[in-house]
């Protein structure tokens, strides 16, 4: 491992966590180059709902690469993103009746988030976005001024301005508060809020901590959001596509964003694609006012076709909700069996975790999942809570095999 630690730099971090060189994956795990398999409750941060080399996305990748189809195309048309258009219309948005125009931005989440940003002021001739305590949107500027995290926000260098930061849901030691200070203050001339053009808010908060807005609470915040003409942006880019059981996050909550977010598991396969989703009335773009190089990477339009279809034809999101509650049974005992170093579980669907009283405890418990075949991480500002986010199409049994890792870990680094 010398030429990593010679040549690539120090900004690197899942690395120093598992010591060791992958060389192949398939389904839920990952091997070394020595040939150690290791259960993967990580999923590329998301990355890899559908695990690592789905066959069906695996033949449908290579067969377009071997006909030398287009790869690279900017914003052209092609039939790869003709087919992903017309799939996702048919598979995501008609069965929802959500009315969205789908917009190809730069390949990661935080592209998402700042072409969502950019075109709320657009649209809005406002500057002021809402942010929420302990959210996450990327390391862009646009997206990291409405990042909570500290250590993160200081990486940037610069003031990072034109936000306003509320509390989220259950941020009040466990209380849910009510939106009757901010629309107080967005009616109040002396509260020194300018009217915002956007809220930006996660329905689960992944690297936050796994912290779950209720439905309540979110309903809530749309309806301030229309009675104040802000545009309601959600971010899903690592609890939507089935993450948490449907395919958006916040479907259950009843709730219709102006905006939505998407990336990392878009294309179902691991390769770069994000999108940003908009109301049709606010695509007041004018032609190449915002765009990127790599809007239009065709092998992962096809991926993400074969994605969709796979999804909707495996009764995903009814698996993932009973695999959602195997993960919280098995939560749920480990924090009553060790009620005084763990606070609770948190999050749902296949993204939970456990919160630690001592937040190094949760950086031991990963440690230890690793030295016994598991790959898992910690979130939260303080890397206090252990997360579990294992592929969708984990089997039962591996689902099984990587809780016992886990209990097994919690008990020893409790023990250390």
């Amino acid at each position: 491992m010398k030429v990593f630690e010679q040549t690539e730099s120090e900004v690197r971090s899942y690395c120093r966590s598992w010591p060791t060189v992958f060389s192949r994956a398939q389904g839920s795990r990952i091997y070394d180059e020595s040939g150690r398999g290791y259960l993967d409750f990580f999923a590329g941060a998301g990355s890899l709902n559908y695990g690592h080399n789905h066959p069906q996305l695996k033949l449908k990748l290579l067969g377009y690469l071997v006909n030398d189809e287009i790869v690279h195309a900017l914003d052209a048309y092609t039939v790869a993103k003709r087919e992903f258009l017309e799939t996702f219309r048919r598979v995501v948005l008609e069965p929802r009746g959500l009315d969205y125009k789908v917009q190809f931005t730069g390949p990661t989440g935080t592209n998402s988030v700042e072409a969502a940003l950019k075109l709320a002021r657009k649209y809005t001739g406002r500057e002021t976005v809402v942010s929420f305590t302990n959210a996450f949107h990327g390391m862009t500027l646009g997206s990291l001024s409405v990042t909570g995290n500290s250590m993160k926000r200081g990486g940037a260098g610069v003031p990072l301005n034109h936000v306003f930061t509320m509390p989220y849901d259950n941020y009040l030691d466990g209380a849910t508060p009510d939106f009757m200070l901010f629309e107080r203050m967005l009616t109040d001339n002396g509260s020194g809020l300018d009217k915002p053009a956007a809220v930006i808010v996660e329905t689960v908060q992944g690297e936050g901590g796994l912290n779950e807005a209720s439905a309540g609470w979110l309903r809530s915040l749309a309806d301030l959001c229309k009675r104040h003409e802000m545009l309601l942006i959600v971010d899903d880019v690592q609890m939507g596509c089935g993450r948490t059981g449907p395919f958006f996050s916040f479907e259950d909550a009843g709730i219709v964003p102006d905006i939505v977010c998407l990336s990392k598991s878009l294309s179902g396969y691991g390769l770069p694609m994000a999108v940003t989703l908009m109301r049709p009335d606010l695509d007041v773009w004018e032609p190449g006012e915002h765009n990127g190089t790599f809007r239009g990477f065709n092998p992962a339009f096809v991926t993400a076709t074969a994605a969709l279809a796979f999804w909707e034809g495996e009764g995903l999101r009814e698996q993932t909700l009973a695999k959602g509650e195997a993960v919280a049974g098995a939560l749920d005992a480990l924090a009553d069996e060790h009620d005084k170093a763990i606070t609770g579980r948190r999050g749902r669907g296949l993204a939970q975790g456990l919160a630690f009283t001592d937040p190094p405890a949760a950086g031991r418990v990963c440690a230890e999942a690793f030295e016994r075949g598991l790959l898992m991480e910690t979130s939260g500002p303080d890397g206090e809570v252990a997360k579990l986010l294992p592929p969708l199409t984990i089997t039962d049994r591996e689902l099984a095999e990587g809780l016992d890792i886990v209990r097994e870990s919690v008990a020893a680094a409790l023990e250390a």
